[in-house]
């Protein structure tokens, strides 16, 4: 199982470099605009929201058990199955889609069409951004869902397999909402809690991979160890300093988001952020990527020869 399983990771995440985003989107792309639909129309009660989001963390963790139990005689269908399973969830081919269209629309100054596209991922008010506030939470936004959407799933899939991929990634997916609906609130505090590790491995991770893209790893080091302490989120914070740091550069401040304002922490010390460095960030989010896709198979059959000892 541990072989099947390291071998699937592998293969999935290589898909997902490769194959790239369909035409129609994968089904994780359906099953977001789902959920933020169903979201929307749920009644205004904490009660609707936490069966809502807890109803389909727990049916993700019981379609994955199912997917492997149909799949374990056989090795090859258990690595078939874990590497369609991590294709389908990983968002990295995605992210580096959106995050490439936001930078050439702001070098090339079509703001309008950088406010939409960012809007889809990232929940802040963009209307009065201009091309540094763009660029920072575009930043931001490829740092953010490199953890939520591709370290997260793999660091779960190696740990847990499929009811571990589909379930962080279904509580990713959640946290996309509106925080001020029930769902979205629930679904924040849920991911706090699933993402708590996976996103500190991702942080190291971007740390080690800093100087691939031309960054500062003891810059990333620094900004994460030192800038993240006032930050409101246990997990957001580290992994947006470590890419400020990373491609020294400065991230956080006024943020105004729906439901309001909010006064976070400056992470990093450098410059501010403009095209070229969203740029950056999608190769950098790239190598992160491929280097989680490694480490979580190596995981995995870590896990593997671990219970075979006992």
């Amino acid at each position: 199982m541990s072989a099947a399983r390291a071998i699937g990771l592998l293969l999935g995440a290589a898909a997902d470099g490769v194959i790239g985003e369909p035409k129609r989107g994968r089904p994780v792309t359906v099953f977001t605009r789902a959920v933020r639909t169903v979201d929307a129309s749920l009644p205004e009660h904490r009660l609707a929201g936490v069966a809502f989001a807890g109803g389909l963390a727990g049916s993700a963790v019981v379609a994955g058990v199912l997917a492997e139990r149909s799949l374990r005689r056989s090795p090859v269908l258990q690595a078939l199955g874990t590497a369609v399973a991590t294709w389908a969830v990983l968002g990295g081919a995605g992210l580096a889609a959106d995050g490439t269209e936001l930078a050439r629309d702001l070098e090339e100054g079509e703001l309008d069409a950088a406010r939409e596209t960012l809007s889809e991922l990232d929940s802040r008010q963009t209307g009065g951004l201009n091309v540094v506030g763009l660029s920072r939470a575009s930043v931001e936004s490829v740092a953010q869902h490199t953890a939520d959407a591709v370290v997260g799933p793999l660091f779960w899939g190696a740990v847990a397999g499929m009811p571990g991929l589909l379930a962080a990634r279904t509580v990713s997916v959640l946290r996309t909402g509106d925080p001020t609906r029930p769902a979205g609130w629930f679904a924040r505090r849920l991911d706090d809690l699933v993402n708590l590790l996976p996103t500190r491995f991702a942080a190291a991770l971007t740390v080690s991979s800093a100087p691939v893209v031309g960054g500062s790893a003891a810059g990333a080091w620094r900004a994460w160890r030192r800038d993240t302490a006032a930050h409101p989120s246990p997990n957001a914070g580290r992994m947006e300093a470590a890419f400020a740091g990373a491609l020294e550069i400065r991230l956080g401040g006024r943020t105004v988001y729906p439901h309001g304002v909010e006064e976070l922490p400056v992470l990093g010390d450098g410059r501010n952020p403009d095209a070229g460095h969203v740029t950056r960030a999608v190769e950098l989010s790239r190598v992160v990527g491929w280097l989680a896709g490694v480490s979580s198979a190596v995981l995995a059959a870590l896990f593997g020869l671990r219970r075979r000892s006992r």
